[in-house]
Parts: structure tokens; C-alpha cells; sequence
């Protein structure tokens, strides 16, 4: 996604060459380069403490099962955000989360990013924003995924240890 504009004097941006970065947008009314802004995001592989079921949501009316996954808050760490999208969304406590792998998402432009958390509840409380859950074995969902998608990405690529990250063609695919 490309700034047109200074996103704080609302100046026109040039491209210009920055000595050490490259080709940097510099807004010449702030005297100011001003780097790329982006959504920072988490998505959580939800692990139960024997470590061989997965837990996959469906959300907003649509028939896949997805990570669960959201926004990280201004001044929240991301290891903050995957505890508290796991609380809000399940109802659930992580007991323990390890970041797995990053990866850019052009079409909403984010950086997504992955972890595996365990939690010790087996029974989850969704709130409004899950319409189904359920846990699947490994090889379940890895096959109930959504198929294509960056969470079947993360997903398989932590199990498998073979990212294979799709490419972006305009749909959503998160």
C-alpha cells in the first residue's frame, strides 16, 4: 500500500533516495522521511495441553474454519495481543505462547503475525465474534482449514516445517 500523502502534515510525499534505506517516501513541507505504515495482526495456532488437538473458529457467517487471530492494540506487545484475542474470543487462559513465523498480507495490508499457545481449558466460551469452534486432531485440521489461506499456511508450515506461503491474486484469503 502506497502514502501518497504525510500522514501529519498531509503534504504531498516524494519518492526520494535515502543514503542508507533506498527509495523512502520524504515529505518535503515536515523535512521528514517518512517510513511505510501497516496493521500489525497476531493469529494463534490454539493448542490443548497434550499438544494433539487444535481448536479452529468459523467467524462473521462464513463456512471455514480459520486461526483464531487479531488486531495488535497501540502500545500492546504482540505476545499481549495472542493472550488476549484467545481470552476475548474463547474464553480461554493460554498457559504458555511461542512465536512461530511473520508474513505480510497485502490485501488488507498487515503483518501477520504467528504463534502456538496452549491452553489448559478444554471447554471454551466464544463471544460474539465465533460462530462455530471445535478441536480437531492434528491431521484434522490441517484438512479443515481453510484451503489456500495464510492460517493454512501458518498452520501447516508449523506442523510440516515447509512454509508454503500463497500469493495474493485480490481475494482474501486470511
Amino acid at each position: 500500500m502506497e502514502m501518497n500523502y504525510c500522514m501529519h502534515c498531509g503534504g504531498r510525499l516524494e519518492i526520494r533516495q535515502h543514503r542508507t534505506e533506498g527509495p523512502i517516501p520524504y515529505c518535503g513541507r515536515c523535512g521528514a522521511w517518512r517510513y511505510p505504515v501497516f496493521n500489525t495482526a497476531v493469529s494463534m495456532i490454539v493448542m490443548d495441553e497434550s499438544r494433539s488437538r487444535v481448536i479452529l473458529i468459523r467467524q462473521y457467517g462464513k463456512p471455514h474454519y480459520v486461526l483464531v487471530a487479531g488486531y495488535v492494540n497501540k502500545g500492546e506487545d504482540a505476545e499481549d495481543a495472542a493472550v488476549r484475542e484467545v481470552r476475548e474470543e474463547l474464553g480461554l487462559t493460554v498457559s504458555s505462547a511461542r512465536f512461530n513465523r511473520s508474513r505480510y498480507y497485502e490485501p488488507t495490508n498487515t503483518l501477520m503475525l504467528n504463534f502456538t499457545v496452549t491452553v489448559s481449558e478444554p471447554d471454551p466460551h466464544p463471544n460474539w465474534e465465533v460462530d462455530a469452534w471445535r478441536w480437531f486432531s492434528i491431521d484434522e485440521a490441517k484438512e479443515n482449514i481453510k484451503p489456500g489461506s495464510l492460517a493454512a499456511a501458518f498452520l501447516k508450515g508449523y506442523f510440516d516445517g515447509n512454509y508454503e506461503f500463497p500469493v495474493y491474486g485480490g481475494e482474501n484469503t486470511l
